[in-house]
């Protein structure tokens, strides 16, 4: 089950569970798995940015993306494989893939200033882990400090017949969509998927700019799933709705640093990880945070029974 630019749809981002000591909580994997399923995702991806990868060992990674993947079963898994040289991305590329990810996804080190940098990178990086492995850009400038023009990220897809999507989470962003899907259907770029992260915080335009969907790890992924399956349906309004309610706590957890603290907390009290722990080291949620957090889960409640949840 190979990615292909076909994808579409919601690859919730998966966070890594722990245990309070820092051990993996192998059963969380299962319980996030089980629900993505359950929600209509159409696919996952697993040891992305806010996945805490940089904190596993290789052994952890290839486990936890083994895990997801033999879980997953009928869902396409990407595997985040970014790393400082390209011997550790091709290794963990060749084990996932073997054990039956759909494809991998890259970010550029923050060391690349140009254009040219940037398109031979990803020349290199496609040597490295084989031409016959499909393989997504992130594209994150406001975490890796790599500015990637349309320009240039055309010439990555024109250069590499094995990139299949771009993961966009420029911000501002939404010309650049248009941008890529204006050169698309003028024929002058080949189509590969474009889904969207940044949390989801511009989604419900980001579709209508001709996203295909999300690729985001905010605690209710069953409201992205909601807010695709709307905009494709063309209840333009219904999707802006729901997206509104949501939009207070999507803002909340995109903060830097107490972000995924907040996220792994929502998470938590749904009943999906058994704690909140991250691995060291990590921002902890003051109780101001929290008690933040519930009352703006008590006011998501107002429009959302999922947000309804017990003590």
């Amino acid at each position: 089950m190979l990615l292909t630019s076909d994808a579409r749809g919601v690859y919730p981002i998966a966070p890594t569970p722990f245990f309070d000591d820092g051990s993996l909580d192998l059963s969380s994997i299962d319980r996030l798995t089980d629900f993505y399923l359950q929600i209509g995702a159409t696919g996952i991806t697993v040891l992305g940015q806010l996945g805490e990868a940089p904190k596993l060992e290789y052994e952890e990674s290839l486990n936890v993306a083994t895990r997801m993947i033999r879980r997953a079963d009928t869902l396409p898994v990407v595997v985040g494989v970014t790393a400082p040289g390209f011997a550790a991305m091709r290794a963990l590329t060749r084990e996932v893939m073997d054990r039956g990810a759909a494809g991998v996804m890259i970010a550029p080190p923050n060391t690349l200033r140009t254009d040219d940098q940037i398109v031979t990178f990803y020349r290199q990086a496609v040597e490295a882990i084989g031409a016959d492995v499909p393989f997504v850009i992130q594209d994150y400038p406001l975490t890796f400090s790599v500015q990637m023009s349309p320009g240039v990220i055309r010439r990555v897809i024109e250069e590499s017949p094995s990139c299949v999507m771009l993961k966009h989470e420029d911000w501002p962003g939404l010309d650049k969509i248009s941008t890529l899907r204006a050169w698309e259907r003028a024929g002058e770029l080949r189509h590969v998927a474009i889904l969207t992260g940044n949390n989801g915080l511009f989604l419900d335009y980001e579709m209508e700019r001709g996203a295909d969907g999300a690729n985001t790890g905010y605690a209710f992924p069953d409201m992205l799933c909601d807010v695709v399956r709307l905009s494709t349906a063309g209840e333009r309004e219904a999707a802006h709705d729901l997206f509104d309610a949501h939009l207070p706590l999507l803002r909340y957890e995109q903060q830097p640093g107490v972000g995924l603290a907040v996220r792994k907390y929502l998470l938590m009290r749904r009943g999906l990880l058994s704690s909140a722990a991250q691995r060291k080291p990590s921002a902890a949620m003051s109780a101001a945070t929290r008690a933040e957090v519930e009352h703006l889960l008590g006011r998501l409640a107002e429009h959302d029974p999922r947000a309804v949840l017990a003590p």
